[in-house]
């Protein structure tokens, strides 16, 4: 149950309560593919830096330990450790990024593992099942993610079928939690709105899978070659024609500008690997922009990342440090910028509840902008 708190202009903060805890939104999901945050972080250290929600991967988890390991074991939030609620991807994205190995039909999808090459098929009953044996708290459904741009015509028909497919996963969940060995019986279902870069056909499946009143929905299709222009006008179209009282997630998105974009445009979750795929390269969030830890200029900074971060890393060690650990190629410098980048995300997302709640949130943005775009 999604419970709307506060809307400050088109941008809104609210509380979506679920079996694993109340996510409170704006919020940014920190992704762990494989049950784990690269850069060797681990639940404790998310419970530490913030985090509401996880977020891994169906096709990933599928292919290794297997998701029926991951059952036996308990479920994905068990065998990590993780207390708070798990979102899984359904795997649609990674299943047509392999666009050398997968031939798409009605029923579903067929590829190649990226690992062993074996044949795989995956459709939605399949993907939803997955989902299941992980037990996460929310699923997405099983989608196809078109890249842009695309023709037309073959937009409205991949449109069309992902709506075939969502609803197919309606009835696929719905059967799964009324079974007596289903881990989570409370699992939720979000369906995802496609559409390429074509508002109109966006606009037509929006208000498509609305109608079936799902517990949440997904933008999908987006960051995926197109402008952050383009992006931000796709988001404005769509938007407004899903429900004000469902959380609203943007799939894949982003950069801290991306997001900010976002939540002002009325969207609820975020994702991205990028906070910890940056860290890993010693490249890290700060109020005044994003810095090169393995510039030599930070030889001798003594200083912390950020000094009013609270972040484990910013509160125990110096630039200097963390470059000289780059420079050795010891694994903790990556786990320290990872630490710290994450908590970044997390914290801005509190400040970014916080603006709404307290009906500015248009100032917080410009001023967060402005000192960004003047790094």
């Amino acid at each position: 149950m999604y419970k709307l708190i506060k809307r400050d202009g088109d941008a809104k903060s609210g509380e979506f309560h679920t079996v694993h805890g109340i996510i409170e939104t704006p919020v940014f999901m920190n992704v762990g593919t494989i049950g784990a945050i690269k850069g060797a972080v681990s639940a404790e250290d998310l419970t530490q830096i913030g985090c509401q929600v996880e977020l891994s991967n169906t096709y990933h988890l599928h292919l290794r330990p297997g998701d029926e390991v991951v059952k036996k074991l308990g479920g994905l939030r068990k065998f990590m450790n993780w207390q708070g609620p798990v979102l899984t991807d359904s795997g649609g994205f990674q299943v047509f990024s392999l666009s050398s190995m997968r031939k798409i039909k009605e029923e579903g999808v067929y590829f190649n593992s990226h690992i062993d090459g074996r044949a795989i098929f995956m459709g939605p009953e399949e993907s939803i099942n997955i989902q299941s044996n992980l037990a996460s708290t929310i699923a997405m459904a099983f989608d196809e993610c078109v890249p842009n741009p695309s023709e037309r015509d073959y937009v409205i028909q991949s449109v069309n079928r992902t709506t075939r497919w969502l609803q197919r996963c309606i009835k696929k969940i719905s059967i799964l939690n009324e079974e007596e060995e289903t881990l989570n019986k409370n699992q939720m279902l979000f369906g995802i709105n496609q559409g390429g870069i074509y508002n109109d056909i966006r606009i037509e499946h929006a208000k498509a899978i609305s109608d079936l009143n799902l517990p949440g929905y997904a933008i999908g299709g987006l960051a995926v070659g197109e402008s952050h222009e383009v992006m931000y006008d796709v988001i404005e179209h769509v938007v407004p024609h899903l429900p004000l009282k469902k959380p609203v997630y943007l799939m894949g998105v982003g950069i801290p500008q991306n997001i900010l974009e976002g939540v002002e445009r009325g969207v609820d979750f975020f994702d991205c690997v990028l906070p910890a795929r940056n860290g890993r390269h010693g490249h890290v969030f700060t109020d005044a922009g994003k810095i090169n830890l393995l510039n030599k200029k930070y030889e001798l900074d003594d200083a912390p990342i950020e000094e009013r971060c609270l972040c484990p890393t910013c509160k125990n060690h110096t630039k200097a440090y963390i470059r000289h650990l780059f420079k050795a190629k010891e694994m903790l410098a990556m786990r320290l910028c990872v630490l710290h980048n994450l908590y970044f995300y997390n914290n801005m997302m509190k400040e970014i509840r916080d603006a709404i709640r307290g009906g500015y949130f248009k100032k917080y943005k410009d001023e967060r902008l402005y000192n960004w775009n003047n790094e």
